[in-house]
Order: C-alpha cells, then sequence, then structure tokens
C-alpha cells in the first residue's frame, strides 16, 4: 500500500491525444480567421466563393468554441494529475499551482504578443485560482460547482431583471471599440507597436470579450468538470467507463439539437438582452453538449487498435501543446500580418485552412524529433523547472 500511495500516477494516452486534438482544433480555426486579423481575397471566381463557405461553415461548426472548451477540461484534469501526485507524498500541491498560473501568465504575455486579440491562457490563470479554491472539497460538492458555472449564472441574473425592469442593460465594456483600435494598429504594420499594444489592449480586450461571451464561467465549470473526471479516473479504460461515455455521448447528442434550435431562434430575437442574455447561456450549452459529444467519441474510438494508430501522432503533439499553441502564433503572424509575408488578403478560407493543415505536419514532425531526445517540449520543460524552483527533487515528482 506504501508503495501505491508514494508511487506517481501513470500518463495517460487517450488525454495527450485528445489534447493534441484540441491544439491542432484551435491551429485551424485561427488560420481560418488569420489569427484575429480579418484581411481575406476581395475577387474570387464564384466556384471558389462556395467552397471557402462550406470550409468556413464545417470547421467553425465542427471547432470553434469546442476546441478551447476540451483545452481548459483538460487543464482541470491536469490539476488533478498533479495534485494527486503530491497529496501521494504528503503535500500540498496548491501553492505551488498558484505560482505555476504566475508562470503561466509570462506564457500568456508571450503568445499575446503575436495574438493580436489576447489569449486564452491569460484568462485560464484569472479563472484557474477557481481550482486552488476547490481543492480539498468534496467530489460531490465539485460536480454541483462546476454544473452551477455551466449554468452560466450571470447571463440569467441579466435576463430575469430585465424581465421586471425593461431598462435594464448589460455593462458596456466597449469590446468592439477595442477591437476596432487592434485592428487598425495591426494594419499598420510597426511591429514595435504591434507587439506592446497587443499585450497591453489586445489582453485588456480579450478578458473583456470573454466576460461578455460567458466564457469566464463556462471555463471555470470546465476546469471543475475536469477535476471531477480526474477523481472519478473516468479516462482510464474500464467497462464501467465505457458505459459512461456511451451514455454521455448519447445524452449529448441528443441534447446538441434541440439546444442548438434554441440558441438560433434566441438569437432572431430584437431584443439585444435576451441575445446577450439567455442566446449567450443557450449558445453556450450547445457548446457544451457538442464538445462532449466529441470527447465522448474521441475516448470510445481511442479503444479501437485502428483509431489509436491514425491518430498516434496526435499523442506527440498533445505531450508538447504549450510549444505548439504558442508557436502557432508567432507563425500565424508571420505569415498573415503586414510585419510578415502578409499572406492574410490572398487567402481565402480553402487555403488558410491548408496552410494550418500542413504547418501542423510540420509541429508533428518536430515534436517526435525533440521527444526522442527530451521527455517534454521546450517551453513545457522550462515551465515545469520553474514550477518546482526552490524544491528538491523528491518533492517535485515530476508534476
Amino acid at each position: 500500500m506504501e508503495k501505491q500511495l508514494s508511487g506517481k500516477l501513470p500518463r495517460i494516452e487517450v488525454v495527450d491525444a485528445l489534447r493534441g486534438f484540441a491544439v491542432m482544433a484551435i491551429l485551424l480555426v485561427h488560420n481560418l480567421e488569420h489569427f484575429i486579423f480579418p484581411v481575406y481575397p476581395t475577387d474570387q471566381p464564384g466556384w471558389l466563393a462556395i467552397l471557402n463557405d462550406g470550409v468556413f461553415n464545417t470547421t467553425f461548426s465542427l471547432f470553434a468554441g469546442k476546441a478551447y472548451a476540451i483545452f481548459a477540461l483538460l487543464f482541470g484534469f491536469t490539476f488533478y494529475i498533479q495534485s494527486a501526485n503530491q497529496q501521494r507524498k504528503g503535500k500540498d500541491f496548491g501553492y505551488r499551482f498558484l505560482w505555476r498560473l504566475v508562470l503561466l501568465a509570462v506564457f500568456a504575455t508571450l503568445n499575446a504578443a503575436f495574438f493580436p486579440a489576447g489569449d486564452v491562457l491569460l484568462l485560464f490563470v484569472v479563472v484557474g485560482v477557481v481550482l486552488f479554491l476547490v481543492r480539498k472539497w468534496s467530489d460531490c460538492a465539485i460536480l454541483v460547482t462546476a454544473i452551477l458555472f455551466l449554468l452560466q449564472p450571470v447571463e440569467w441574473y441579466h435576463y430575469i431583471v430585465s424581465l421586471f425592469d425593461s431598462s435594464h442593460t448589460l455593462p458596456d465594456l466597449g469590446v468592439g471599440a477595442m477591437y476596432d483600435e487592434v485592428a487598425a494598429y495591426t494594419k499598420e504594420g510597426n511591429f514595435g507597436e504591434f507587439i506592446w499594444r497587443n499585450i497591453t489592449l489586445g489582453q485588456k480586450a480579450s478578458l473583456y470579450w470573454a466576460l461578455g461571451a460567458g466564457r469566464f464561467w463556462q471555463t471555470a465549470g470546465l476546469f471543475l468538470m475536469g477535476l471531477y473526471i480526474g477523481r472519478k479516473q473516468l479516462f482510464v479504460t474500464s467497462e464501467n467507463n465505457t458505459r459512461f461515455w456511451v451514455k454521455a455521448l448519447i445524452i449529448s447528442a441528443i441534447a446538441f439539437a434541440p439546444l442548438f434550435q434554441l440558441k438560433e431562434l434566441i438569437m432572431a430575437s430584437d431584443s439585444n438582452i435576451i441575445q446577450q442574455t439567455a442566446g449567450t447561456a443557450f449558445d453556450m450549452w450547445q457548446k457544451f453538449a457538442f464538445t462532449v459529444v466529441l470527447v465522448a467519441s474521441f475516448v470510445l474510438l481511442y479503444q479501437k487498435a485502428g483509431f489509436q494508430k491514425f491518430v498516434s501522432n496526435l499523442r506527440f503533439y498533445g505531450k508538447m501543446s504549450l510549444t505548439n499553441y504558442i508557436s502557432q502564433s508567432i507563425a500565424g503572424a508571420i505569415i498573415y500580418f503586414p510585419f510578415g509575408l502578409y499572406l492574410a488578403p490572398y487567402c481565402g478560407y480553402t487555403l488558410s485552412l491548408l496552410i494550418g493543415f500542413v504547418f501542423f505536419l510540420l509541429q508533428v514532425q518536430f515534436c517526435k524529433w525533440w521527444l526522442k531526445k527530451h521527455k517534454q517540449g521546450p517551453l513545457e520543460s522550462i515551465w515545469h523547472k520553474w514550477t518546482w524552483m526552490g524544491a528538491d527533487r523528491n518533492r517535485s515528482g515530476k508534476g
């Protein structure tokens, strides 16, 4: 028993592959968006316009708002792994995790320097504090809190208030004006201003957008769901877990269609307050339902040898998710923005998707080459070493 308690939890392959899938999907979506630089060809033949529309609608329907959600879910799961490894040694990982979030803010700043709309990693830093606060709670309390967060309580509060006060409006955070300013300095092509304004105004715009779009509460809920999944060992292959993921797939697949239709109906309303409150809540719910469809399908398919072989490269990609995520932004800025190659005006959605996929394949090859000689990716290694700064080697537990 003592040996079991002092050992390290085994790495779960499906989690690496699923994380790799999420980062790949984020890359493809960001390429279609030209990394939040909406400049596209003005003239294109009719057949290409139809193809571009199909590529855009398909990619966004599958991945937009879902890839980030998988990434967030696995962030909470990773916290569980790190915390459990330390708990087995009689240690509390909580305060070391807070320091780890500070370090993540540094990486978020690096990424945001090349990503003009701000960065989701900073959102993870801010919301990640909730994991510290609940780390000693019971499984039931964590699950209930996760559900409450996912219900989008702030949106429903504003909606209910608006029913009794027709003059009630949501606070104007000025996100639209900030993004107009971001677009303006990006088009100027001044590299120094681009970097500085991205890590100041861009990050502010990103956080304010996330606040207005319901991402704060959803991210907190996803973090706690990931923690709960870890505690219940739901990513470990077993008959019970297979039944769980089958049920999750069926329920979420059935729920998705009505949630999506209700979201569409609500968004067609003439009332801005209804769109921004109930509309936002239903949008988050339908995206969450489809996220569960993707996760459950991936976990179930990963039990098949053929699928494991087909997605084997995603395991390498997922092990270096931080390195891949940040290098995507740097490469995207160089490819599409005025200070770089400025290919944005020449790349429609189809060509942008192909560029993203080619870059993904190049990243995979780099990951496989790097991991032959190292246990972690370059940025992952730095994050790990800095996380355990001041701790002896036995205490770190290679978390």
